[in-house]
């Protein structure tokens, strides 16, 4: 598991990993841009709204609906991507917090339309991640929508298969989805569909 400074050093060469990896169709990256593209697309249909970005990096996604005149608010933990994505995007709020902390208290009292995050949360442990993702719908307007888009399998055969692939270039220390784990964890108080793009990433959508 990358931290913040693992980041900060990776940032110069970030966008070029992930575009080689999807051109590829290789772990942990294929189908990375179509998977951008559905999230942009189903925002989209909604906008102009309000965006809280979970780990947005480069902002490679959020620019681009920033730039389409949606609202956005976002934290990640490295400074670096702070930079960057300030630059991309002047008028937007960003703060630097370290979600594992959970949600920055500046948050308190403010409401979203979409709340997305894109291959930042399995940084978390899966109970950590289910607790944080209950605190974020209290964070959605009534129509609301959390789109997770990441390393995702439909169940644990399918993660242990996937391992099996790619052998050495597998990462142990990441908590990657599963979905049907997820399900049962928060079917009690959301409801959840997941979308599959590739066969080890997706989109989770949560209302």
């Amino acid at each position: 598991m990358l931290n913040n400074h693992g980041f900060d050093v990776w940032f110069g060469s970030y966008d070029f990993s992930v575009r080689e990896a999807d051109a590829n169709n290789q772990y942990p990256f294929a189908e990375y841009t179509n998977l951008m593209n559905a999230i942009y697309g189903t925002i989209m249909n909604y906008s102009p709204v309000k965006i809280f970005d979970i780990g947005f990096g480069t902002a490679l996604l959020t620019s681009k609906l920033y730039d389409a005149g949606n609202y956005i608010t976002g934290i990640d933990f490295s400074s670096e991507m702070l930079k960057i994505a300030s630059l991309k995007m002047p008028k937007a709020n960003l703060l630097q917090w370290d979600f594992s902390r959970g949600l920055p208290p500046a948050l308190n009292n403010q409401s979203f339309d979409f709340i997305v995050s894109t291959y930042a949360l399995h940084h978390l442990t899966d109970d950590v991640k289910a607790g944080f993702i209950s605190s974020l719908l209290n964070l959605l307007e009534a129509t609301g929508v959390i789109l997770i888009g990441d390393v995702c399998f439909r169940t644990r055969g399918g993660l242990l298969l996937c391992k099996d692939t790619w052998g050495d270039n597998w990462d142990d220390s990441e908590a990657y989805f599963v979905f049907s784990e997820l399900q049962e964890r928060l079917t009690p108080i959301c409801d959840l569909a997941f979308h599959e793009f590739s066969f080890f990433a997706g989109v989770i959508e949560i209302r």
